[in-house]
């Protein structure tokens, strides 16, 4: 009876510690790094085992690493052609992702007025921004209001099945601040149909969640724009997705006064009265792209009218930080940072 009951208890004891073991797999969350659209990406896989989290991260970057090569706006790539052809007054046959992505983008330029306006591209490489080695100028103004004056727009595009054509060769064509948001739904897509239990998406400060890492949400920090911390943490729920355009990543210094990458199509010029506006989108297949998309045209229009911007394009969950520091933000985003420090 004795051995009986000590066979029990180590038979228990075993049990319970292949249980804690499993448990303890489980709860792990699997980090894969690596660097594409020209900045950091990680990938944060919830539960599993670390070869299958390996295995999904991978699947996640060589997607970036496609899409990156896929539509880049200065190296050789099929958005490099389309722009070519373009300046050309050509046809160019796409296809359908790209005829997609472009009409969407074309949707969201409408709705904000055309304040994000992907067309611009001329006027991005004038300022300097289309390098991989980076070196900003100060364009000549005559030559600032001569794209201005073109008035280049994604409506200005015409599609036959996959066959894109333009009615203005001013267009060219830069996806630098809309693609990213493609990326992390794309990757969502990926790791929901390998069937992650959780995971976060983070593509150089552009975040997209999936389910729940345990007892609690992803928590996420809204970076300083004037500094290396954060300013507040943030919970992301499954299926939202936060995105944040800033002055602070590409931008240089001329006359005194900060010029970042973002360009106000309107008068061609850099925008300088706004540090930083982060968003939080949810819902759909397309929760990234709009996290991305929505954020410059709330940039561009600045502390005096981002809130009306923001109502026309109906965004609940808005915070801006202008360039003097003050802190503008909707009630449904101060009721999430209040919630989020505790």
């Amino acid at each position: 009876m004795r051995m009986t009951r000590s066979l029990f208890a180590a038979l228990l004891l075993m049990l319970l510690m292949l249980f804690a073991a499993a448990c303890t797999q489980a709860e792990a969350t699997h980090h894969t790094t690596g660097r594409v659209f020209g900045t950091v990406v990680d990938v944060s896989i919830y539960g599993g085992s670390p070869e299958r989290a390996a295995e999904l991260s991978r699947a996640v970057l060589a997607e970036f690493d496609r899409l990156h090569h896929k539509f880049h706006a200065w190296q050789p790539s099929m958005l490099t052609r389309l722009n070519d052809a373009i300046a050309r007054g050509e046809p160019f046959t796409a296809d359908a992702e790209m005829v997609s992505l472009l009409q969407s983008a074309t949707v969201l330029a409408e709705r904000s007025d055309n304040l994000f306006n992907p067309a611009i591209g001329h006027l991005i490489r004038l300022w300097g921004f289309q390098s991989s080695t980076f070196e900003g100028r100060d364009p000549p103004a005559a030559e600032i209001a001569r794209w201005v004056a073109a008035k280049p727009r994604l409506a200005d595009l015409r599609y036959q099945g996959v066959v894109i054509t333009s009615t203005n060769r001013a267009v060219m064509i830069d996806l630098g601040g809309y693609a990213k948001g493609y990326a992390l739904d794309r990757a969502a897509l990926i790791l929901r149909r390998g069937g992650v239990k959780a995971a976060l998406v983070n593509v150089g400060g552009n975040l997209i969640a999936i389910g729940r890492p345990g007892a609690r949400p992803w928590t996420v920090g809204v970076q300083d724009p004037r500094g290396d911390g954060t300013l507040a943490r943030v919970a992301l729920h499954d299926n939202e997705a936060m995105g944040t355009s800033g002055d602070y990543q590409r931008y240089f210094f001329a006359g005194g006064t900060r010029h970042p990458h973002i360009i106000d199509p309107r008068t061609g010029n850099t925008v300088d009265l706004v540090a930083s506006v982060t968003i939080i989108t949810s819902g759909g297949q397309d929760a990234g792209l709009r996290s991305d998309g929505n954020s410059k045209p709330l940039f561009i229009a600045g502390p005096a009218n981002w809130e009306a911007m923001a109502a026309k394009m109906h965004l609940t969950e808005v915070l801006l930080i202008g360039a003097d520091k003050r802190f503008l933000m909707t009630p449904a985003m101060q009721a999430r940072l209040q919630a989020g420090s505790r």
